[in-house]
């Protein structure tokens, strides 16, 4: 069996295995979207209510033919007794789109949101605290 590669010129090969060797940093270095980034469909930002500190993000996202509500990794709640997340709108929160408890006080957190919730329904986004029945904090959508 011959070598081959030996009847390859060098310069050639040289060049070859250079474009091969570029090919892979640039592979390496180009960043990878998550498998769990949406399309954005509406965003805004946490205002405190009720004085509580409530700050940070939250996006409305779709992924396929789920939607996702996802607190960003700047979410931050100073505390409460039952943190609930749904929709609030013209300053009223719909205990009916109540969904889910927060899972954690700070960081980024996804939730699917319920089909039956209808999001041109509403404005903002809203923690609320199903234990008193206020508003933590409250994001207008946009």
């Amino acid at each position: 069996m011959s070598n081959h590669i030996s009847r390859i010129p060098r310069p050639f090969l040289s060049t070859a295995l250079a474009a091969v060797a570029l090919a892979t940093a640039l592979t390496l270095a180009t960043p990878v979207t998550p498998s769990n980034a949406g399309e954005r469909l509406l965003s805004g930002t946490f205002v405190g209510q009720s004085k509580h500190v409530t700050t940070g993000g939250v996006s409305i996202e779709k992924d396929g033919d789920r939607t996702f509500v996802v607190l960003h990794n700047d979410f931050s709640l100073d505390g409460a007794p039952a943190p609930t997340l749904g929709f609030s709108n013209a300053g009223t929160f719909d205990k009916a789109t109540e969904f889910a408890k927060l899972k954690s006080l700070k960081g980024k957190q996804r939730y699917e949101l319920p089909r039956s919730i209808v999001l041109s329904a509403y404005d903002a986004f809203t923690v609320w605290c199903s234990k008193f029945s206020v508003p933590l904090g409250t994001a207008k959508l946009g």
